[in-house]
Order: structure tokens, then sequence, then C-alpha cells
């Protein structure tokens, strides 16, 4: 028997999940799913309007059993916004009918049941020495250390560095520091700093290099998505 789950959104700002397999970035062009019993924790960044919509079983089962992140379609991002709001905790607005919630809750489920799983993930490491070069890099995203001169720092060879990256996090060196650069500049840029400013603070050499692996990865550009326009649905 399916238990419900919950799906959270922010409308604006950058939502943060930790679970157990790694951190997972969710900006406004991505939704967050929770099935109960899942073993997580949010944070925000920026000035976030977060939206909750908890599922009912009947759809809950509709929805993969275990935490995901899928692209935002017009329409969900619309029904998540309906179905939310400061209207439906103080009474000031005509909610829906219970069968019209209902009805809404089933296009949802339906809209993201179809639409792709498209993590934006920064997977934790659990290795010593990956986790020596994760700390290094989250303290400074705009270090330009080589693979090799990491190594030299916590005594690792970057044969065996590289290795572990492939095996542990699925990823490359180069890839996992591009994420985590990406991971530090949404939330500088859901705090307010501009394009420029945050490109160096995170390591790109200009805006237009910034610009370009952050759109590549995010599906919007850094200053559509600091002006808070709805970011496109199709991230890359």
């Amino acid at each position: 028997m399916h238990s419900r789950g919950h799906l959270v959104y922010a409308a604006t700002g950058v939502l943060v999940v930790y679970i157990e397999r790694g951190t997972s970035i969710v900006p406004a062009n991505r939704v967050a799913w929770t099935p109960a019993g899942s073993t997580h924790s949010h944070r925000f960044h920026g000035d976030t309007d977060m939206r909750i919509v908890f599922l009912p079983p009947s759809l809950a089962r509709l929805m993969p059993g275990h935490p995901a992140v899928f692209v935002t379609s017009g329409l969900a991002r619309e029904v998540l916004l309906a179905l939310t709001g400061p209207r439906h905790y103080d009474g000031t607005g005509p909610g829906y009918s219970r069968s019209a919630r209902a009805r809404l809750l089933r296009v949802l489920a339906e809209e993201l049941r179809a639409a792709p799983e498209q993590p934006l993930q920064l997977p934790e490491p659990r290795d010593d020495r990956l986790q020596a070069v994760a700390r290094i890099l989250h303290e400074d995203p705009a270090n330009h250390a080589t693979l090799a001169g990491l190594g030299k720092t916590i005594g690792a060879s970057p044969r065996t560095l590289s290795r572990l990256f492939r095996g542990e996090l699925g990823m490359t060196f180069y890839e996992w520091r591009t994420q985590l650069r990406v991971y530090h500049a949404l939330v500088l840029l859901a705090d307010g700093h501009d394009t420029t400013r945050t490109a160096h603070a995170c390591g790109w050499a200009n805006p237009s290099s910034f610009i370009a692996a952050f759109t590549a990865i995010i599906g919007t550009s850094p200053g559509r998505y600091r002006a808070g326009r709805p970011p496109s649905a199709h991230g890359s």
C-alpha cells in the first residue's frame, strides 16, 4: 500500500535537498518529490517562495519510490502555484472545492509522471581523500588547483583521485567541480549578487564562460534566473 508523499517547489529562490545519496539543487524550473518515509532535509537560499503539495496515496503510487527531481512544465508550474499560496491558508481568497482540487492534483501527478527526472545532484563523497578535496573546493569554489595540485595537498596521486571520482561519484573531477561551482553560483545569485561577481567568486575567468556553463546545466541564463523570471522547462 502506498503512503502519501510531498512535492516541494521554490517559485523563487533556490531549494537544496539533502538526502543520503548527496545534495540535490532545485531551482525554479524543477520540483522535488519526496516519498513518505524518506530521510531528508531542506535548505533555502535567497528570497524563497516555497510551495508544498501533498499527494494522496492514490496519486503517490504514480511517482517514484525514491526522492526525485523533475523538470517542471509550464502546466505543472501553474498547477503548483494554483494549489498553494497565501489565499489557501488565510481564508481571504476563493479556494477550490474538494473535487476541483482532486482534479488539479491528478493533472499535476500526470504531468510529473511524464516529465524527465533531471536532478542537479552534487554527490557527497565517502572516501576520505575525496572528502578532503570537497572541503577545499566548498571553502573556495574559485580554487584553480589541478587534480595533481590537490592530490599533493592531501597526499594522494592524481591517478588515484581520478579513479575515485569516476568510481564513487560517476563523473570526472572537472565535471564534479563544475557542478559544485554552479551550486555555489545559484546560492550567490539567489542572495542578490550580479553575474560578473558570481562568475569570479565561483572560479570562472570571465562572465561569458560562466553564462555558457550555467545555462548548459540549469537551462536558463544567470541574468534571467536572478531576475526571477520563470526559467525554461527544458534544462540540459
